[in-house]
């Protein structure tokens, strides 16, 4: 029927008995079946990046280098600042701590914010993703 039909035969699974086939061009059954794995590969990770209050600014870069790795393959970015006792007091040092890091991510690759900064038992978080 193929070879009537001026086109391929098509083995679509062999782990049936018998062997499922189809009569198509081969070309267009690569092509979807690329575009289907294209498809899958596209879901976003969300990857978190933990950031502590007496965090230096050189530590900073290098977080802000390694989020920037993360918004270039797609995935989306939380940024956790752990408070722990007497710090959770000082929150606002803490908004400035996440404002200088979005600062130095934004000067890297723009960025958009989904959501606010929230502020939970654990400390501050806020979820990032590429503009």
């Amino acid at each position: 029927m193929a070879r009537e039909r001026n086109l391929d035969l098509i083995q679509v699974t062999e782990k049936v008995e018998p062997p499922v086939c189809k009569v198509g061009d081969f070309g267009k059954y690569l092509y979807w079946v690329k575009k289907k794995e294209r498809g899958m590969k596209k879901v976003s990770e969300t990857k978190t990046i933990r950031l502590g209050f007496n965090i230096s600014l050189h530590d900073l870069q290098t977080k802000a280098n390694q989020a920037e790795k993360f918004l270039r393959t797609g995935d989306k970015v939380k940024i956790e600042l752990i408070l722990r006792g007497r710090q959770k007091g000082l929150s606002d040092l803490g908004k400035e701590k996440i404002g200088q890091f979005l600062q130095i991510l934004n000067n890297l690759i723009p960025i958009k914010a989904e959501g606010e900064l929230k502020k939970e038992p654990k400390g501050l978080t806020l979820i990032i993703t590429k503009k």
